[in-house]
């Protein structure tokens, strides 16, 4: 699976976001480039599952090495591998290990029921309190440190894609 070609925002508003974890999984897999393929890097050592489909953003680079990271709002879990048009609802504000660690919620873009969701204040604050508990504590035995810092809105998204575009331009980096 060659990702050189996608880029990170197919158009104004949305972003392509390829699958790592579905939701409900323990299991922590990762794209691993010079493979081209989806790997097993760990399981969770906590109880705690992904809540929704979790992976990133192609083409960027965010503070802590790595490509932007982004959960997108399924009713049923996709698989690893999946690559999705969505658009962003938000950010979750964190720091993991030390380093800054923004995650970007979306809502996928072919999904017509979730069509008038353009803004994070839209979804449940019990869901949204989920996703933050799961950042909270996914890696509490495995003793490393993450600390969460609130929920950004939509307007916060910009800022923090071109940011992350930008910097992956500047390192010649692949993703992951």
């Amino acid at each position: 699976m060659d990702l050189s070609a996608v880029a990170a925002s197919p158009g104004p508003g949305l972003v392509h976001l390829l699958v790592e974890i579905p939701a409900g999984s323990r299991n922590k897999y990762e794209y691993n480039a010079s493979a081209g393929v989806m790997a097993l890097d760990r399981v969770l050592h906590s109880s705690v599952r992904y809540p929704f489909d979790y992976g990133f953003v192609p083409g960027t680079l965010n503070d802590d090495g790595a490509p932007l990271d982004a959960l997108v709002i399924m009713q049923e879990p996709t698989f690893a591998g999946c690559l999705i048009v969505a658009r962003p609802i938000g950010i979750l504000d964190m720091v993991d290990c030390g380093c800054h660690d923004g995650k970007l919620l979306c809502i996928p873009q072919a999904d017509q029921r979730q069509a008038g969701i353009t803004d994070l204040r839209q979804i449940a604050s019990s869901q949204l309190e989920e996703v933050a508990e799961f950042f909270r504590t996914y890696k509490n035995l495995e003793g490393r440190a993450t600390t969460i810092s609130g929920w950004m809105g939509p307007e916060a998204v910009p800022a923090l894609l071109d940011r992350c575009i930008r910097a992956a331009s500047a390192a010649g980096s692949p993703a992951r």
